[in-house]
């Protein structure tokens, strides 16, 4: 077994001792942190029981509710995380949340160890005036509504404006200008839920701005998504060549990725139309677009403007900023210049935050991550952590893939170790089962999650979609005969 992180692989003999009690292990969260420490720990432990609770009766996570509906490539990770749930060691009890129906210290009392992998369930604020007004939304709640997140179905973002803003340079924010500016018959062929394409079919966005505080150098999206913006039909990008002149030295030295990101939004902001046969049919092609979006760079949001009856967002009130320092590192620094944009829709993609979960957890709430070390919560042995709650919301997939099997590759070590009470069996479900009985909680198994996956998939097909999400927990729980 190769070691994770530069960690020298473990020895076997101790833990295939059939002698010492099989080491029952809890993991919080059924989202890509949960399911890859799962898998890690199951896969380099043959005898480790594994149990994955979550909160919502449906799992998968930000793989569910966070992927965009057109990217259906990187939702095929499920078919592994499926793979592990079905393992004779591990089992899945969804509708429980920990916290509420269960304890840590219950959790903590019933297995040798607990893994903390639930993710990111709030967003970072603005914190500015209107950031309350009807028509401003957290990307992660719009997000949320077009993926089928229970919690956002009833948003009803208003979508009767032309022109939306979105605040961030992240791959979020390109998501979201994707899903606001793509032609219907492209959106209808995904897993997007059928009351958000409705919203959809009657929005009159037709131009879409994305608003950093800083540079094209410091943008945090990938090329991959930038080129699909780009190719969008039916779209035109505009960008402001004054923007991107004189980048090409800048980037001499960069990284290959922020170089070839960057010579893409250069050639795209200053490629004169028509210098090519097939160029001049792209450009027609394109200054046709009914719809359009851009990059605005260096200003920051200062206030929300409110309509006349001081009810909805009708603009927004920017500083202008200059950089000081280079690169990643630079930071944007207010020029006393104002400037204010019109819009009627303000999506906010400034990040996703962790909250706290227990009060037996330790926090930091400044940095919104549980405090660790390699995945070992801070003065409590026995608790682990892993995913944005480990190291904050940053990352795609395999990010989190890789610092999942550094947390579980620290449980492993700890029960290598003896670091973990191993002396006496713990009962794991067996014991939780009972408190969750006393409380009127009814875990869902994965056995029904998969009736429930059955039915969303005739639905879409009946639609003509892979899937139709259901919405509503309790549907799905009368659905399963909850």
């Amino acid at each position: 077994m190769a070691g994770v992180g530069g960690r020298a692989p473990l020895g076997f003999k101790r833990w295939l001792s059939s002698s010492a009690p099989a080491p029952r292990v809890c993991v919080v969260g059924s989202g890509p942190a949960g399911f890859y420490t799962a898998q890690h720990i199951l896969k380099h432990h043959g005898r480790a029981r594994v149990d994955i609770y979550e909160k919502l009766p449906v799992p998968f996570g930000l793989v569910r509710f966070g992927v965009a509906p057109d990217h259906p490539e990187v939702k095929n990770v499920i078919n592994a995380f499926t793979q592990t749930a079905r393992s004779e060691r591990c089992a899945y009890y969804g509708n429980v949340t920990v916290g509420r129906d269960i304890t840590v210290a219950e959790l903590r009392q019933a297995y040798h160890a607990v893994v903390l992998s639930y993710g990111a369930e709030d967003n970072r604020v603005l914190g500015i005036p209107g950031e309350n007004l009807s028509g401003v939304y957290s990307a992660r709640a719009f997000v949320g509504w077009y993926n089928g997140l229970p919690e956002n179905r009833d948003l009803k973002p208003d979508l009767s404006c032309e022109t939306a803003l979105i605040l961030g340079h992240g791959n979020v924010a390109l998501d979201i200008a994707r899903i606001l500016l793509s032609p219907l018959h492209l959106l209808r062929k995904t897993d997007i839920t059928d009351s958000s394409l409705a919203a959809l079919a009657c929005s009159k966005v037709k131009r879409v701005w994305l608003v950093g505080r800083r540079g094209p150098l410091q943008v945090a999206f990938t090329i991959k998504e930038l080129r699909e913006m780009i190719n969008l039909p039916g779209a035109r990008p505009v960008l402001n060549p004054a923007d991107f002149t004189g980048l090409e030295n800048a980037i001499k030295d960069a990284p290959r990725p922020r170089k070839r990101l960057t010579e893409l939004l250069i050639k795209t902001a200053l490629e004169k139309p028509g210098e090519k046969m097939m160029e001049a049919q792209a450009a027609a092609v394109q200054a046709a677009a009914p719809r359009e979006w851009g990059l605005k760079f260096q200003r920051s949001p200062q206030e929300v403007l409110p309509t006349a009856d001081g009810r909805r967002a009708r603009g927004i009130r920017m500083a202008l900023t200059r950089l000081e320092g280079l690169g990643d590192s630079a930071k944007a620094v207010p020029t006393g210049d104002m400037e204010e944009l019109e819009c009627g829709l303000v999506l906010s993609s400034i990040g996703y935050r962790s909250l706290p979960l227990d009060a037996a957890v330790p926090f930091d709430t400044q940095r919104g991550v549980i405090p660790n070390t390699s995945g070992r919560v801070e003065g409590v042995p026995g608790l682990y952590c892993s995913g944005w709650v480990k190291r904050g919301p940053t990352g795609v997939i395999i990010t989190t893939m890789n610092d999942s099997f550094d947390t579980a590759q620290s449980v492993l070590e700890d029960l290598q170790l003896g670091v973990l009470d191993m002396s006496t069996s713990r009962e794991g479900f067996g014991a939780v089962e009972s408190i969750l009985h006393s409380r009127g909680v009814r875990p869902v198994s994965f056995s029904d999650w998969e009736k429930i996956d059955a039915a969303e998939v005739a639905r879409g097909k009946a639609a003509g979609k892979p899937r139709e999400k259901i919405v509503d927990p309790q549907e799905m729980l009368r659905l399963i005969g909850h």
